[in-house]
């Protein structure tokens, strides 16, 4: 699921992303965020493997929907941790940069989506809404 990258390899993977997600790889808040969240979790002493995970993903060499299954299986983590800490990760590091991410993974990222590992979400063509027969109203006023 994750492979280790040469400096090299990263520079590479790392000038062709959109600026957004160059700022949002090395921005302050990011890793405030993931400290704040692995405090709030007891999982400090994986603190920089998340790191590592959550660049990965911002890279794009991990996806998103495989995040909860590399914090269980590398890092074993509870299911219920995990759980949380990618929600919060979602929440405060992959949401702001969303339709980025999607276009980098050319898919579609919904909450549960990254909750389940393997599961991509295609978004399939709206339906038309189809009218629903008019009812009889049951409520009336009297009229003075």
């Amino acid at each position: 699921m994750t492979n280790k990258y040469t400096s090299e390899q990263f520079w590479k993977l790392y000038d062709k992303l959109p600026q957004e997600l160059k700022d949002a790889l090395f921005a302050e808040e990011t890793g405030t965020n993931i400290y704040d969240t692995c405090k709030r979790n007891d999982c400090l002493e994986y603190h920089s493997e998340i790191i590592e995970y959550v660049g990965q993903v911002l890279i794009g060499v991990l996806a998103p929907e495989d995040f909860m299954a590399v914090l269980k299986k590398n890092l074993k983590l509870t299911k219920e941790t995990a759980k949380k800490v990618v929600q919060e990760i979602n929440r405060f590091i992959f949401y702001p940069v969303r339709p980025l991410l999607e276009k980098l993974y050319k898919m579609k990222m919904t909450p549960s989506s990254l909750e389940k590992p393997g599961l991509v979400t295609k978004t399939p063509a709206p339906k038309k809404e189809e009218s629903a027969p008019p009812r009889k109203d049951t409520y009336r006023e009297p009229i003075k």
